[in-house]
C-alpha cells in the first residue's frame, strides 16, 4: 500500500521535491511503461490540489493516444500540433496555458477545465508522449509547477522501458 503526504503548495519546490522521491520509489524496480505511467497519474492526481485531470498521451502512429489518467474520460487521440498536449509534443517544449479558453485551437475533453499544463516526455529528440494536467482554476499553474513536472517528466523517462511507444 502506498499512502501519500506532500507538502503544501506554499512551497512548491518542497512539493515537487518530495514528488520526486516518492516516484523514484514507485519506479524503483519497475521498468514497464504502462504501470509506471498510470502511478505517475495517480500520485500526481491524489497529491497536486486543484486538478480536474492528471495523465499522459503516447506518442503512437504520429499521433497522441491516450495513456493511464485520473480523471473524466477524455479525449483518445489528438494530432500532433493540435491543441495544448499536440503543440507541446510537435514543439518539444512544455507549454502552460493559463487559460484554456484564450488557446487557439484547445481542444475541451472537459468543460470544467481552465488551465492546463502540458510536458513532454523526451528520450534525446525523440517524442515518446505527454503529461497532462488539467486544472479548473484560472491560473492554476506556474514556472514552479512546470520546473516540477519536467523534473518528474525527466525521471520517468529515465525509469521506463519506451520500447513499445512511437
Amino acid at each position: 500500500m502506498f499512502d501519500i503526504h506532500v507538502a503544501t503548495t506554499a512551497d512548491k519546490p518542497a512539493l515537487y521535491e518530495d514528488l520526486a522521491g516518492m516516484l523514484s520509489g514507485l519506479l524503483s524496480g519497475e521498468r514497464d511503461m504502462v504501470a509506471n505511467t498510470a502511478n505517475l497519474s495517480a500520485l500526481l492526481f491524489h497529491s497536486l490540489p486543484d486538478l480536474n485531470w492528471a495523465g499522459v498521451y503516447l506518442l503512437r502512429g504520429g499521433e497522441l493516444v491516450l495513456g493511464p489518467f485520473q480523471g473524466k474520460p477524455a479525449c483518445v487521440r489528438i494530432a500532433l500540433g493540435r491543441g495544448v498536449c499536440g503543440t507541446a509534443a510537435a514543439r518539444r517544449e512544455s507549454v502552460l496555458v493559463p487559460d484554456v479558453h484564450a488557446f487557439p485551437g484547445h481542444i475541451a475533453c472537459d468543460a470544467a477545465s481552465r488551465s492546463e499544463l502540458v510536458v513532454p516526455l523526451l528520450l534525446g529528440d525523440r517524442v515518446l508522449g505527454v503529461i497532462d494536467l488539467d486544472s479548473p482554476l484560472p491560473d492554476r499553474f506556474d514556472a514552479a509547477d512546470q520546473a516540477g513536472v519536467e523534473r518528474l517528466a525527466a525521471l520517468l523517462v529515465a525509469g521506463c522501458d519506451w520500447s513499445p511507444v512511437g
